[in-house]
C-alpha cells in the first residue's frame, strides 16, 4: 500500500505575511489569511477556470432577418 503523502501544517514562519512583518494578529498560529511564503512574492490562490458549453453557444434564441428576407418584406409592402 503506497504511503499518501501530506502536506505540512501551515505555521507563521511560512506565511508570507509572517515573514515579512506584516501580520497584525498577535496569535501565532496560521489563520484564514495565510499565504504561503514563496520566491515569486504574495500569489493569489488559483481559482476555477470558466469554460462555455459549445452547444449553448451556437444555439440562437433569436436572430436577425437576412438581407434577402429583409428585401422580400419590404418589396411585398
Amino acid at each position: 500500500m503506497a504511503k499518501r503523502r501530506t502536506a505540512p501544517k501551515p505555521t507563521c514562519a511560512s506565511c508570507h505575511f509572517g515573514a515579512n512583518g506584516l501580520c497584525a494578529l498577535p496569535d501565532p498560529s496560521p489563520c484564514a489569511t495565510f499565504r504561503p511564503l514563496s520566491a515569486d512574492g504574495l500569489k493569489a490562490p488559483s481559482q476555477m477556470r470558466f469554460h462555455f458549453r459549445e452547444e449553448r453557444r451556437i444555439q440562437t434564441v433569436w436572430a436577425f432577418p437576412t438581407a434577402q428576407e429583409q428585401a422580400e418584406i419590404h418589396a411585398a409592402v
